[in-house]
């Protein structure tokens, strides 16, 4: 793995450093729904984009979960971000979850937004065809987004999901990150974790449910809390701004208080 520095924005210019990391769908614009109301004063933010896409589209590198926890400490690095929290979208739940094992020491807290567990998602017969053949075919991603998302959103909303996808992300890399967030098992490396970690999970979504994070994050690490957001999906950046910058930013700020908060789990 080679040395690249992620593109990058950061918005406020608080204490608590925090990276922002997008899922498979998008680059770093998938958050711009909740940038209007994050706590800047208090919060520093960090929006990355992944090797493959966004600013980063035309890098080269394995696309792996892997490479992209080792981009992150090295942006830390020149950001001089000694301790940091991550927030991970989908497939950046499971780089921040890298990061429990490639530098455990300089983690204050991660928070998975419908996270991919660190045990991935194996993937057979009709949907693995659905997601592998989304690297160039449009109406496989938005089969995905509807369907992850409860079949309830606008056709408008994901055509412009679709669109946004297609022009942020490079087709190889899209590919390539599948077989990293799906086929890779990772858990051995993680459990048992005492980074404080928030999974926070859409009602709405059947693919990374409430009842898969029980499963997953709250039964791996010690420290691990669940936040139900019942009007959501996958997608809670723009199907729920405010209850997520809310549930992420309580449990952050927990750390600043010195402790995590109590009745966590949902």
């Amino acid at each position: 793995m080679t040395s690249f520095v992620l593109p990058h924005e950061v918005h406020g210019d608080g204490a608590h450093k925090v990276f922002a990391v997008h899922g498979w769908f998008a680059d770093r614009s998938a958050y711009a729904a909740v940038l209007p109301d994050l706590d800047r004063a208090s919060f520093s933010y960090a929006l990355v984009d992944l090797r493959g896409y966004g600013e980063a589209r035309h890098a080269t590198g394995s696309y792996t979960t892997a490479e992209a926890a080792v981009d992150l400490v090295e942006l830390a690095d020149r950001l001089g971000w000694d301790r940091f929290s991550v927030v991970g979208h989908s497939m950046g739940g499971a780089v921040a979850q890298r990061l429990l094992a490639v530098a455990p020491h300089r983690l204050r807290r991660i928070a998975g937004v419908s996270p991919v567990p660190a045990s991935g998602m194996p993937l057979a017969g009709e949907q693995a065809a659905l997601f592998t053949d989304a690297a160039h075919r449009a109406e496989n991603r938005r089969a995905i987004i509807d369907v992850t998302t409860g079949g309830r959103r606008p056709a408008a909303w994901l055509d412009w999901m679709v669109a946004r996808s297609l022009e942020r992300s490079d087709p190889k890399a899209f590919r390539a990150w599948l077989e990293s967030w799906a086929g890779e098992d990772f858990t051995a490396d993680v459990v048992g974790s005492e980074v404080p970690a928030l999974a926070v999970a859409g009602a709405l979504d059947p693919a990374l449910s409430p009842e898969v994070m029980r499963q997953t994050w709250l039964s791996w690490y010690p420290r691990a809390e669940l936040t139900v957001l019942p009007g959501a999906g996958h997608y809670a950046m723009d199907e729920a701004p405010l209850d997520l910058v809310r549930a992420v930013e309580d449990f952050l700020r927990a750390d600043d208080a010195g402790g995590a908060r109590a009745g966590g789990a949902a």
